[in-house]
């Protein structure tokens, strides 16, 4: 007797019959009990997550400057640390603070991955990562996520 063989057009049912009995396990048992916090009703705002790809983790404890570009100057607004979350405790923009203009994240990728132990070359390839935006619409949300490792980052525009 032969085995059958599966087809990739078969997969995908196959797949999503062992997902809906696995549900009804220990999955189920882990579950989330209350729904995502909704930000329906949130004002305007610049929000940032820290995403540490290299570890699988977020980045916690990763040291960031907010900057804005009046001309070709860079204007410090803030330093901070992001949270155990990878994100900040309050949003870097908020209310008059939230305006249309280019701005700058300078994470310092080095420093963090130094901080844990992470064994880099010297010097490491990414020592402060610049990530450049601009906001056009102060009425709608931003969400930055950003992803990196110690040879590499990606951004996205969330909401």
């Amino acid at each position: 007797m032969t085995s059958p063989t599966l087809t990739r057009r078969a997969f995908l049912p196959a797949g999503l019959a062992l997902g809906s009995l696995a549900a009804g396990g220990a999955a189920a048992q882990n579950a989330l009990t209350t729904a995502p916090v909704s930000q329906i009703d949130l004002s305007p705002r610049l929000t940032m997550h820290a995403i540490d790809t290299h570890n699988g983790s977020p980045g916690a404890g990763m040291k960031v400057q907010l900057s804005r570009y009046d001309g070709d100057d860079l204007h410090l607004l803030r330093r901070f640390e992001t949270n155990k979350g990878g994100r900040t405790d309050e949003p870097l923009l908020l209310d008059a603070a939230y305006q249309p203009g280019r701005y700058e994240l300078l994470l310092q990728l080095e420093d963090y991955f130094a901080a844990r132990g992470t064994p880099l070359p010297k010097p490491n390839f990414l020592s402060q990562v610049p990530v450049r935006f601009r906001i056009t619409n102060p009425a709608q949300r931003i969400h930055l996520a950003i992803l990196f490792t110690p040879w590499g980052y990606s951004y996205y525009r969330g909401s």
